[in-house]
């Protein structure tokens, strides 16, 4: 603070004194401690700490922590392609000394930097890192909080990226899925369940959001609207490159390997007979799991037109109507978090 005061005493003019010819140069480690580091150059710093192996963990995670909340900033995210961030971030969870505790950090700041940021996925995407993203999903070698984050991470990947989903079918991304509905961790139950319904639901013009809402809609007499680059360039250029739906449906219809079920089969079967959850295996059942597996049924048969064989269609009934038969159907509650309407309609697809 004395230094920027005695810069401004010798660069300050006097209405009686001549004025001066010369000014000093402010030391710009002055100006970073008085404004702060752009964040950029924070970003690059943050990274550089959470590479380096011979720092301690903690200051690696402390690192990786500040790089986290940086990406927040959909500004920020964008700049970890600009500023050449990806690729050694992705390599954390590639580097055999990147511990689990490393790689869950990482998955986070992943995760949050592709949240609701198509040029984010793209420039992800280009790094072809789906087959980290599922490994990372195995609990033979990462934590329960680990799988959770990368789940996280891959629903940010995957949420209205037609092409990432695609690629999902060529990794064996589905597969993976059906191993999530009977993780011990139940967190990433909800969250297998939440992002497959996410997936299958057809992206509708009204339910896309709208990022130029001042622009009329382009008719005989106007042009359309210029596309600037930004965030959601791609969406805007390429409005099919958000519809998952069609991509999803089709690998929940698809049949299962030899000796192994289908999508759809596992979907029903995590429903009518759970696999417990927990450490010990010590919970039955969880609400929030069942209910998004009934959202994710009536999304499959009411939106997408799905149609179940007699032998699903029988197994789902009994075990609904059973439900229902307990819980008394002319009751006001959801059932299964559907509202009455929205259960009569799935009803309707088990009976038709």
């Amino acid at each position: 603070m004395q230094s920027l005061l005695r810069w401004g005493v010798e660069n300050s003019t006097s209405s009686t004194g001549p004025q001066p010819t010369t000014t000093n140069k402010l030391d710009p480690g002055i100006i970073d401690h008085i404004l702060g580091k752009p964040d950029a150059q924070l970003m690059k710093e943050a990274l550089i700490v959470g590479l380096d192996e011979t720092q301690t963990e903690d200051n690696r995670l402390q690192a990786l922590d500040d790089l986290e909340m940086l990406v927040q900033n959909i500004d920020n995210a964008n700049d970890l392609n600009k500023l050449g961030l990806w690729q050694p971030l992705h390599g954390l969870l590639l580097a055999s000394g990147s511990s689990d505790t490393l790689k869950m950090q990482t998955l986070w700041i992943i995760g949050t930097a592709l949240q609701n940021n198509p040029a984010a996925q793209l420039a992800y995407l280009d790094l072809d890192p789906l087959p980290t993203l599922l490994k990372s999903l195995s609990p033979t070698s990462n934590s329960a909080e680990t799988r959770s984050r990368a789940l996280y991470a891959l629903s940010g990947l995957l949420k209205f990226n037609a092409a990432a989903v695609q690629q999902m079918g060529v990794v064996g991304g589905w597969n993976t899925m059906k191993m999530c509905l009977e993780d011990s961790e139940i967190r990433v139950r909800r969250k297998t369940t939440f992002l497959l319904n996410t997936l299958l639901l057809p992206t509708s013009p009204s339910s896309r959001v709208n990022l130029q809402p001042n622009i009329s809609l382009p008719t005989s007499e106007n042009a359309p609207p210029p596309i600037h680059a930004n965030s959601h360039a791609s969406m805007l250029s390429d409005p099919s490159s958000v519809s998952t739906s069609a991509l999803t449906l089709a690998a929940i219809q698809e049949e299962g390997e030899e000796g192994s079920l289908s999508l759809l089969d596992a979907l029903i079967l995590a429903l009518i007979e759970p696999v417990p959850s927990g450490v010990d295996g010590e919970v039955d059942k969880d609400v929030e799991f069942q209910e998004n597996l009934v959202r994710i049924l009536y999304t499959f048969a009411t939106s997408c037109n799905g149609a179940f064989s007699a032998v699903q269609k029988r197994n789902l009934w009994g075990f609904l109507r059973g439900i229902t038969t307990t819980q008394g159907e002319g009751e006001e509650d959801s059932i299964f978090g559907l509202t009455g309407g929205e259960w009569e309609e799935l009803s309707g697809a088990m009976r038709s």
